[in-house]
């Protein structure tokens, strides 16, 4: 009885032991496809997150961090729980194997092997859905890469042009300004010329009229002759003060419906006039000179001052100043020699006074020549007035157009920053999103090598700081702004990434941890 007591609660014990076994392994089964599909689903989690992080990266720079912190958030709390279940599965395991571990350890390593297959070939499906992702994430990338470089060039192409165009116009007023500036360079050389030439022509005259004063002192006793003589004195003073025919001055010119006729009208800037008459009145002059005594020669020299006084007198009366249009208020009256004026005043200290009385200027040839000279001078400054006032305004045009080409080379750099810190989010976001979920995997499986990252760049167009070409809206210092700007906001990407890779790897159970979990279960 006793024995078969014994074989019933022997055949019990192996009944149970099996029925056990049979429930710890269905029990195991199903934690594992649990814990399958937990794997799964995390999988899928970690899928979507990259479609996020995808599309996070066309947001804008602001959402970008917060959609990283969710993210990165989100990916450790269902890792964290997918861990604590998987722990709390394997615990409750160990406890029913500890209970079963007797009457199962046969079977316990068979179910060792499974798993053991299973995770290789979970590892195998992993290493090439994370190596096809990758291979297709980097595909995208250097595709979207090249799209930018090729966009990069044709903007640089289109602003090279614009540039040219803009350069042209430059090169072509730079040269109308040489050619101007090389005519007025000839044009003083032959003024320079004609000049000396008129001086050297001058002194010719001057010995001419030496050797001729003889022969004048006969022929001016005739009033023809004289006047004749005085009109051709005056016309060569006008020559030797540079003045032109038609030109700066008129001869014998009518006014006042040809009633009068002024013997020159010399021409100022701004449509003035001045009306010079000529008149030679030295007979009494000469007779005095040829007086055998004193008391003829005074008489003689009064009626000289006398008949210039009435030569002023005539000549106020004529009036030119309201007949000419533009002249002043004043007619020159040129005498041909400075004895004939002394000898009057001699005779008549008035008559400087009575002449100014009668709006009429006494003109000798030195005096004549001078204010002659002064017109000159007023015509040459008029000229160089309107020389320099083109001058002025072409390299006005100059600037401002310099101005532009110095706008566009600064929207030029601002391009070229825009693609620098375009292509540093990218890589940024690849080394924070893509890479991060790379690792963890990595960290799971044990898998190698680790993936290359491109670095960021460092390169920063830099626009030009000259005062000629740099715009006046742009600060001297953006440069120097801009790449502290582009240093602090690698220094943040790199400190976040660092984060986020410490939470993760914190947070993943380490190749080491694994093991030792297993052992214990199987011990």
């Amino acid at each position: 009885m006793d024995t078969t007591d014994l074989l019933i609660a022997i055949a019990a014990l192996v009944i149970g032991g099996a029925v056990g076994w049979f429930a710890a392994t269905a029990r195991a089964g199903s934690e594992r496809a649990r814990l399958g599909s937990d794997r799964r689903a995390a999988q899928e989690r970690a899928a979507a997150a990259e479609r996020s992080a995808e599309a996070a990266d066309r947001a804008w720079a602001g959402r970008l961090e917060d959609e990283r912190r969710v993210t990165a958030r989100r990916v450790e709390e269902e890792r964290d729980d997918a861990d604590r279940r998987v722990a709390e599965a394997e615990h409750r395991a160990e406890v029913q194997l500890e209970r079963e571990r007797t009457a199962a350890r046969e079977r316990v390593e068979e179910l060792r092997a499974d798993s053991k297959r299973l995770a290789d070939e979970f590892e195998t499906l992993s290493r090439k859905a994370l190596a096809a992702n990758t291979q297709q994430f980097l595909a995208q990338a250097e595709e979207r890469l090249k799209r930018t470089q090729v966009e990069s060039a044709a903007e640089l192409a289109k602003r090279e042009q614009a540039v040219k165009q803009l350069v042209e116009p430059l090169t072509r007023t730079l040269g109308d300004v040489k050619s101007e500036m090389t005519e007025a360079e000839k044009a003083r050389l032959a003024a320079h010329t004609a000049l000396a030439e008129q001086v050297r022509a001058m002194q010719q005259s001057s010995e001419q009229l030496r050797t001729e004063t003889s022969q004048l002192v006969t022929a001016l006793r005739a009033p023809q002759v004289r006047g004749r003589w005085g009109e051709l004195q005056l016309r060569r003073i006008v020559e030797a003060a540079g003045m032109v025919e038609h030109v700066d001055f008129e001869e014998q010119e009518t006014v006042a419906d040809g009633t009068l006729r002024p013997d020159l009208v010399v021409k100022l800037p701004g449509r003035k006039q001045i009306v010079v008459d000529s008149k030679v009145a030295f007979s009494g002059y000469l007779e005095a000179m040829e007086a055998r005594d004193d008391e003829t020669r005074a008489k003689r020299l009064a009626a000289h001052a006398r008949h210039l006084r009435r030569h002023i007198d005539d000549l106020g009366a004529k009036d030119y100043g309201h007949h000419v249009e533009g002249s002043p208020e004043f007619t020159v009256m040129f005498v041909p020699a400075e004895v004939f004026l002394n000898a009057a005043l001699e005779q008549d200290p008035t008559l400087l006074e009575h002449a100014f009385a009668q709006d009429v200027v006494i003109a000798t040839p030195s005096t004549l020549v001078a204010l002659l000279r002064t017109v000159g001078y007023t015509w040459r400054q008029e000229m160089l007035a309107a020389e320099a006032q083109q001058v002025f305004s072409v390299g006005r045009e100059l600037h401002k157009r310099l101005s532009v080409f110095g706008g566009h080379l600064s929207t030029l750099a601002k391009r070229l920053n825009s693609t620098v810190d375009a292509f540093n989010k990218m890589s940024s976001s690849l080394d924070s999103r893509v890479v991060t979920q790379a690792r963890k995997f990595s960290a799971l499986q044990g898998l190698e090598p680790d993936l290359d990252v491109p670095p960021p760049l460092e390169v920063l167009a830099v626009p030009s700081q000259k005062p000629d070409l740099y715009p006046a809206h742009l600060d001297p210092d953006e440069p120097v702004k801009l790449r502290n700007a582009a240093a602090e906001r690698r220094a943040v990407l790199d400190a976040d990434r660092d984060d986020t890779l410490f939470l993760i790897e914190r947070a993943a159970p380490g190749d080491d941890e694994r093991p030792a979990g297993r052992a214990s279960s199987a011990s």
